[in-house]
């Protein structure tokens, strides 16, 4: 049997769910069962749309936001751990049996202390040894860090937003 391994794809770059997403898309194509929990992500993009095609990958995803976690009172913010922290044990209810398991926008969730912290490294700790997680985020924290087994840095060094251009259908969503 395959050992699973740990990625970390992250920095200030464009491509981080993109690079994730490709690498659960090469799984399901295999065909391998693949889970996602998008975290902080609720609006619909194209790799969403893509991906929930294959009957063999299985996405979890929380309630669109209205609004900024900055802008978010308390109530709201605990609101929002909450549906994290669901969210998080049924996609790993979801991947005991699976090859992969992405969870986009983990950093986030993390650095902003939306996500039970404890109960994401005791199942980085004791995962399936066959399974594969993919984490996503800028600015991994070093606990993580020293749990992966990948670490890819995505940098930006230009970026169409910083001239006004928005996210385009297909290409950033």
């Amino acid at each position: 049997m395959e050992q699973g391994l740990i990625h970390i794809y992250h920095g200030d770059g464009k491509g981080k769910t993109t690079c994730a997403f490709g690498l659960a898309l090469r799984c399901a194509g295999c065909g391998e069962k693949v889970v996602i929990l998008q975290l902080l992500k609720g609006g619909e993009t194209g790799e969403v749309e893509a991906l929930s095609r294959f009957s063999n990958v299985e996405l979890v995803r929380g309630n669109p936001a209205e609004k900024f976690t900055f802008q978010m009172n308390e109530a709201e913010l605990a609101a929002v751990r909450a549906e994290h922290d669901r969210n998080f044990a049924e996609a790993v209810r979801l991947a005991q049996n699976a090859r992969m398991l992405v969870i986009d926008e983990l950093m986030a969730a993390w650095n902003k202390e939306l996500i039970d912290r404890a109960a994401v490294l005791d199942f980085l700790d004791h995962k399936p040894e066959r399974l594969e997680v993919v984490l996503t985020g800028r600015n991994p924290p070093e606990e993580l860090l020293r749990r992966a087994d990948y670490i890819t840095e995505m940098k930006k060094q230009r970026h169409p937003f910083d001239c006004g251009i928005c996210a385009r259908r297909g290409i950033e969503l």
